[in-house]
C-alpha cells in the first residue's frame, strides 16, 4: 500500500463533510417531483453513498493512524517510567549508603585519606560530576516523562475524537446506503411492471457526466465485476451465453461503449428492457436487462453517453448489465465482446 501523510486540514474537512451530508437531503420521497424522477434520485444517492464511503474511509485511516501514535507513545512511557524506577533505586541504595557512613560514602572517605592534594582533588571533583550526573538525568527523565504523557493524552484524546466522528459518518453512511437500497428496488418495480406491460415507460432524462472521453471506445459501466463471459454454458440459456456480463448494482449507468446510433429500444422478452446501437463498420452492441432507458430510438450517442441504467429484467437471476456485440442487430450475430473490445484499446 502507498504511504499517507497525515493532512492537518482532515479534522475539518471531514466536519464541513458531515455537515453537508446531514443538510442534504436523502429520502427517496418525492423524487418524481425532481428531473428524472426515481432515476435521477438513484444516481444521486448513488453519488452520496459514494462520497459517505471516501469519507468514512478516510476518519477509519486517520483514526488507526492516531490509535498506532497511541500506542507507541504507551510504549515509550512504559519504558521510561522502567528507567526511572531503575534510577530511583539506584539513588535510594546512595542515600542508604549515606546514612549508614555518617553522611560520607565509603569511597569518599577512602579519598579524604589519600596520600597527596591532587589525588583529595580528583576524587572530589569525580563526586561532585557523579551528582551532577544523577541529577541531570532525573530531571531529564522527568521532563521526558511529562512530556510522553501529555503527548499520549493528545494522541488518545485525538483517536477518541476520530472515532465518534467516523461512528457518525458510518450512521450516516448506512442511512443514505439504506435509502439507496430502497430507491433501487422501486426502480427495478417500475421496470418489470414495464416488461410484463410490454411497454416502454420512455426515455428517463438524466444529466449527463461532464466526462469527455478521449479515447473512441469504452467499457459501458464505470465499476464492475466480470460475471459470465461469452459462449459459456449454463442451464440459464438455450445454448450458449452470447454476450459478456458485469455485475453491477440495480440503476448503475450504463454506458454506450462508441459513438453510434440507437436502432432499437424494447421492454419485453428475455432480455427484459434493452438498446441496441448501431456503430460504424457496421457493428452492433446491446445493453440489455436494464431497469431504465435515458435515449430514444433513433438518437445518436457519443461514446460514454449514458444510454441506460442496469437492473434485473428479463430472463435474470440478479442485477447485472448484458453486454453483447453483434454483427447484425438480431440474436444470434455476437461475437466475443472482450476481444472485440481488446482490438479497440479496451480491456476488461
Amino acid at each position: 500500500m502507498r504511504s499517507r501523510r497525515r493532512h492537518p486540514l482532515l479534522f475539518p474537512v471531514l466536519l464541513c463533510a458531515l455537515a453537508v451530508l446531514i443538510a442534504r437531503p436523502t429520502s427517496a420521497t418525492g423524487a418524481s417531483d425532481t428531473p428524472g424522477g426515481l432515476s435521477a434520485e438513484v444516481v444521486r444517492l448513488y453519488d452520496e453513498a459514494s462520497l459517505a464511503t471516501q469519507q468514512y474511509e478516510a476518519g477509519r485511516r486517520e483514526a488507526n493512524v492516531q490509535r498506532g501514535r497511541a500506542q507507541r507513545l504507551e510504549r515509550l512511557l512504559v519504558r521510561e517510567r522502567q528507567d526511572i524506577a531503575a534510577l530511583h533505586g539506584d539513588l535510594g541504595r546512595i542515600a542508604r549508603a549515606q546514612y549508614r557512613s555518617g553522611g560520607g560514602l565509603p569511597h569518599t572517605a577512602q579519598m579524604l585519606l589519600a596520600d597527596s592534594p591532587d589525588e583529595l582533588m580528583r576524587g572530589q571533583r569525580a563526586v561532585w560530576q557523579a551528582d551532577l550526573a544523577v541529577n541531570n538525568a532525573v530531571t531529564k527523565s522527568r521532563r521526558a516523562e511529562a512530556r510522553l504523557a501529555a503527548d499520549e493524552e493528545k494522541a488518545a484524546s485525538a483517536w477518541q475524537t476520530l472515532e465518534r466522528r467516523n461512528g457518525e459518518l458510518a450512521k450516516i453512511k448506512r442511512g443514505i446506503e439504506k435509502k439507496l437500497e430502497e430507491a433501487q428496488w422501486t426502480l427495478q418495480g417500475q421496470a418489470d411492471a414495464s416488461v410484463a406491460a410490454g411497454a416502454c415507460r420512455g426515455a428517463v432524462r438524466l444529466d449527463q457526466p461532464r466526462t469527455r472521453f478521449i479515447q473512441p471506445w469504452v467499457v459501458p459501466v464505470e465499476t464492475y465485476e466480470l460475471s459470465s463471459g461469452f459462449g459459456s454454458g449454463g442451464d440459464r440459456w438455450a445454448s450458449r451465453h452470447t454476450g459478456q456480463d458485469f455485475a453491477v448494482d440495480i440503476g448503475t449507468p450504463v454506458r454506450s461503449v462508441g459513438a453510434g446510433r440507437v436502432v432499437k429500444v424494447s421492454c419485453g422478452g428475455a432480455f427484459g428492457i434493452e438498446v441496441v446501437v448501431k456503430h460504424a463498420g457496421g457493428y452492433y452492441t446491446q445493453y440489455a436487462h436494464l431497469a431504465a432507458v435515458t435515449v430514444e430510438q433513433g438518437q445518436r450517442v457519443a461514446a460514454g453517453q449514458w444510454v441506460g441504467q442496469s437492473g434485473t429484467t428479463g430472463n435474470s437471476t440478479g442485477p447485472h448489465l448484458h453486454f453483447e456485440v453483434r454483427l447484425t442487430p438480431q440474436l444470434g450475430s455476437g461475437v466475443d465482446p472482450r476481444e472485440w473490445l481488446a482490438t479497440r484499446g479496451v480491456r476488461l
